[in-house]
């Protein structure tokens, strides 16, 4: 608590009776969009009210209103799905939005381009295919990601067990859902409704995951609150319990932070769910509600140290909070290929570039997805990384996914470079309402420009992350890559350096404000370096830290950084 006045989103909360505002008479009305307090309350239900940026200029100089669209995000707790509901999501896609399907970064799908009278349809037919749109965005918690391997071992199938305990377990209790998209009966809104969030929710948004010791495939680092799930042979003995990560930060604003979360102890598994519903509760309780930039749960950590805030959720408790388990690095896999199940059966894990489903000229990715989910029926996994698992397939139906995903012209996972293999990229531009530059739009070219390089290099099997996002909100997870760049502006970007594939470091600001023509080559030196003075398997963020002398694991980078970049001498030693 800050004693400063609450923020406008606060007082939209507040007096928004659980969810309510104006919602429903604006749905029903001839408006093309929504107002300030109602665009806020929408989040809870999973839509972001958005318009085309490309269109701005010229709709404002004809003196015409904005090109209103909603973007719709449904929650998928540890990303499984059925084939048939695949399916469903496609065909709604189709008729209510552009005719793509987004994975998102936390095992989701987003629909883009929903129009305002296409947006109860939309969200009605998601919930008709047995999913839910409510608690993926907002100030809530957001998406339970897990491992989404299919493995069948007791570990894996703990891990989504939990993931989706806990999804239940702090979903929005509001009834306001039901009344606006699928016609329940209207109820009074009463304290009673909402007994965990209250009329406030939370604070900020609340990222969780579940995670494997034997497997950072959910970058469980990155979260707010993350299970990590202690794993000996072949069980799990217990979860550490990781708390104030979160990666979004303000440019030029020393006082905004990327933070890597950190452990608070131990805790049994049987208590998993309820240490990650205490931590919630204080987060809503000694939140910062006057300053969206500093309400997230890290801020709260910053400020009152992690042995107080360990205090507070002892004194909560009603179980032990033992000492965090001492782990090596983790390994992490993102799942590609083909993968056999315990149970015989095997997994195809199939690349989308940043999680788009689309076909385009040459590469009927959209198109292959519907042949094989047509023709097998397997189960679907979203992953962390953007890509999709196809599940439950025999020995015959693995055949058949590659042969179809040729016929269509899709890259097998085996014939990516690491670069792509590993890249991803937030929306940004024309679409997000935060983008400062573009994202998604420009990294094919960008990583056109990197595959040629390094393959020159003998890179092109590297290990090598390479994320990008339209602004500093770290959607994409820029700040615990090998590579990032980061929108600052059009066409200029910051430009990252440090991470790698295990998600356990930050980033350094490498250089600042380099335009996108200059990417590549504002890198090409280091790649060099990294080229010919790489020791074995050695990623570039490895190398990179290795340069600046293996410093202690960084776990805070700020909004204001001085680069690097004339910190390392670029000429090649051998």
């Amino acid at each position: 608590m800050t004693g400063k006045p609450d923020s406008k989103v606060e007082i939209a909360k507040r007096h928004g009776r659980h969810l309510r505002g104006t919602i429903a008479e604006t749905l029903a009305s001839e408006a093309t969009h929504f107002g300030h307090d109602d665009t806020a309350l929408l989040k809870f239900h999973g839509t972001y009210q958005q318009d085309d940026r490309d269109a701005r200029r010229a709709l404002e100089a004809a003196r015409l209103e904005k090109a209103y669209s909603f973007m719709v995000r449904v929650a998928i707790p540890a990303g499984a799905i059925t084939g048939e509901q695949y399916l469903d999501l496609e065909r709604i896609a189709d008729e209510h939005a552009n005719g793509t399907l987004r994975v998102t970064t936390r095992q989701g799908f987003q629909f883009h381009g929903v129009l305002k009278g296409d947006l109860k349809p939309a969200i009605a037919g998601i919930n008709r295919s047995l999913l839910t749109t409510i608690s993926a965005c907002g100030d809530v918690q957001r998406n339970v990601m897990g491992c989404a391997a299919p493995l069948g071992d007791a570990d894996h199938a703990a891990v989504r067990q939990v993931a989706e305990a806990l999804a239940l377990e702090l979903r929005p209790a509001t009834r306001a859902y039901y009344e606006i998209w699928l016609d329940g009966e209207q109820q009074v809104s009463t304290e009673a409704e909402e007994p965990f969030y209250q009329d406030r929710y939370l604070p900020r948004k609340f990222k969780t995951a579940v995670g494997l010791s034997t497997d950072n495939c959910v970058d469980i680092w990155s979260q707010d609150v993350g299970l990590l799930a202690i794993v000996r042979d072949g069980r799990i003995e217990g979860f550490n319990l990781l708390v104030g990560g979160g990666l979004g930060m303000t440019h030029n604003k020393g006082d905004t932070t990327a933070r890597l979360a950190e452990p608070l102890g131990f805790v049994a598994t049987e208590h998993g769910v309820e240490a990650v519903r205490l931590v919630a509760a204080i987060f809503r309780d000694h939140g910062n509600r006057s300053d969206r930039r500093h309400a997230r749960l890290k801020y709260l950590l910053a400020e009152w140290g992690t042995t107080r805030f360990r205090e507070e959720f002892r004194r909560r408790a009603s179980f032990s909070l033992g000492p965090a388990v001492d782990l090596p690095a983790l390994p992490f896999h993102d799942h590609l290929g083909a993968h056999r199940q315990r149970d015989g059966r095997w997994f195809y894990g199939v690349f989308v570039q940043s999680g788009r489903i689309v076909d385009t000229e040459g590469h009927a990715l959209k198109t292959a997805l519907h042949e094989i989910v047509t023709r097998l029926r397997p189960g679907v996994s979203l992953t962390a990384q953007q890509n999709l698992l196809l599940t439950d397939l025999d020995a015959d139906g693995v055949e058949t996914v590659e042969r179809i995903l040729g016929a269509h012209r899709v890259t097998l996972p085996a014939r990516l470079s690491a670069v792509r293999r590993f890249s991803m990229a937030c929306p940004a531009l024309p679409t997000c309402g935060l983008a400062v530059a573009e994202s998604e739009r420009a990294i094919p070219a960008i990583l056109d420009r990197f595959e040629a390089e390094l393959e020159a290099l003998g890179l092109r099997d590297a290990p090598l992350t390479l994320r990008m996002t339209g602004c500093p909100n770290g959607c994409a997870r820029p700040y615990t890559a090998d590579l990032a760049f980061v929108g600052r502006s059009l066409g200029l970007y910051n430009v990252y350096l440090g991470g790698g594939l295990a998600g356990d470091r930050l980033v350094d600001l490498y250089r600042a404000d380099v335009p996108t023509e200059e990417l590549l080559e504002t890198v090409r030196p280091l790649l060099a370096r990294w080229a010919a003075e790489r020791e074995g398997a050695e990623g570039l963020g490895d190398f990179y830290q290795r340069l600046m002398g293996l410093r202690a694991r960084r776990t805070t980078v700020t909004g204001r950084e001085l680069p690097t970049v004339d910190l390392i001498p670029l000429e090649v030693s051998r």
